[in-house]
């Protein structure tokens, strides 16, 4: 029978970990980034000329499609890491968003490339919860705030290189498909880490002892363990929701500003999206460290006011064509970004090992499901009740972050030991 206490991984083992994890997560970023520069181009190629209003409706599609895969693969995957292993939930992750990258270079029609951003969102889904459940158990001796702010920052940083790329090589209806050659290249860190990076050992010592719980798919819906679900879920769901449903529309806007400006700017989107993911990336890596000063609540309730603000300047204020458009995004950004440090230091603990990857990808990944559904409803309103106006869109999701910053004060008590269940 197994020790509870396993041994410690090597250093080798454990720097392999966090190597796979940070790039996992990084060129998942990239495919972040992706959705806000590509789809509304890839649409304008497949369907031809038609209304903005059909360029919006396909885009606010096609990145709902994009987070159900998400909240999926990280309900699925996480699941297949806490069941068979989040070695092998990491590499499949990987190969997932990877492969169906690639086949989307194929495609010649806006159905076949939904479906495919949907099973490219199911690894970007997986990685999340099997990547931070394998490092804070590679490294149980390392500050979390620091390890959350290593992986959360990643997927900024995938975004921020990606934004930055397609500034200089402009992403247009006649030339997206290289983006989607390009999102194969992580195939490469799939067959490093299939046999460069080692098993959880916490994970082993669980499934090798033979009086161990047997773990479900189902037990995190069940008491004790729901009331945390629960929490976990809306804390997941406030940040996503602001981001994809909400700040996510500016990119779209500024796309649409930059084909009608006199001197045709189309990389303006790439900009925009420059603005907002690199202060996101500092801001991500020092999340934890944020929310082990202040206190979770307190430091969730300002950074959800601070985006308040910047959302609604930027929407109601500012436009595309002004300097203090790319500002307020930024802005934006940065207060954003705190809450993906935020989550992989708060949501990971919160569950027992057995149950890890699956309790804190539900909860994360909750928050894709609540936004792909918002994004559907908003995306069917573009034209008839918004006129097609991407500023009165982000005006009125952008309240999401008050109900975050008011939402955070039912959630336990973190001086509290019942904050965690393990």
């Amino acid at each position: 029978m197994t020790s509870k206490n396993p041994p410690p991984l090597s250093s080798k083992g454990r720097y392999a970990v966090v190597v796979v994890a940070f790039f996992g997560w990084l060129f998942a970023g990239v495919q972040l980034g992706i959705v806000s520069i590509v789809m509304r181009e890839s649409v304008k190629d497949l369907l031809g000329p038609t209304v903005e209003g059909d360029y919006g409706r396909w885009f606010g599609w096609l990145t709902a499609s994009f987070m159900f895969g998400a909240a999926f693969g990280g309900y699925l995957l996480g699941w297949t890491g806490d069941r068979w292993g989040r070695k092998r939930a990491i590499v499949l992750s990987i190969l997932f968003y990877s492969l169906f990258s690639g086949c989307t270079y194929f495609v010649n029609s806006a159905t076949q490339l939904l479906l495919l951003r949907f099973l490219v969102g199911l690894g970007v889904g997986g990685m999340w919860p099997n990547g931070i459940a394998l490092v804070s158990e590679a490294w149980p001796n390392v500050s979390r705030p620091l390890l959350a702010g290593v992986i959360g920052t990643a997927a900024n940083i995938g975004t921020m290189l990606f934004s930055l790329l397609t500034c200089f090589i402009v992403v247009t209806p006649d030339s997206w498909r290289w983006v989607m050659v390009l999102g194969t290249l992580p195939i490469v860190l799939a067959l490093f880490a299939s046999f460069a990076i080692p098993e959880s050992p916490r994970w082993l010592a669980l499934h090798t002892n033979r009086d161990a719980e047997k773990q479900s798919m189902s037990e995190i819906f069940k008491p004790p363990i729901l009331r945390i679900t629960l929490v976990g879920m809306l804390l997941g769901t406030i940040p996503m929701f602001g981001g994809w449903g909400s700040s996510n529309w500016a990119n779209a806007w500024a796309s649409e500003v930059g084909e009608k400006v006199q001197n045709d700017d189309p990389a303006l989107k790439a900009r925009a999206l420059l603005a907002r993911s690199a202060p996101g990336s500092v801001a991500s890596l020092l999340g934890g460290i944020v929310a082990s000063t202040l206190g979770r609540r307190t430091s969730y309730a300002l950074l959800s006011l601070g985006c308040l603000v910047c959302s609604q300047s930027l929407f109601r204020f500012s436009d595309p064509t002004r300097p203090d458009f790319l500002w307020w995004t930024a802005g934006l950004g940065l207060f954003n970004g705190f809450f993906f440090g935020w989550l992989p230091y708060c949501l990971p603990e919160l569950f027992p090992t057995r149950v890890r990857a699956t309790g804190s990808g539900v909860s994360f990944n909750f928050g894709r499901v609540a936004t792909a559904f918002g994004i559907l409803i908003v995306a069917s309103m573009l034209k008839e009740t918004f006129g097609g106006d991407y500023a009165q869109i982000g005006q009125f999701t952008s309240w999401i972050y008050l109900i975050g910053a008011i939402a955070v004060w039912f959630a336990p008590d973190p001086s509290e030991k019942a904050w965690t269940v393990d």
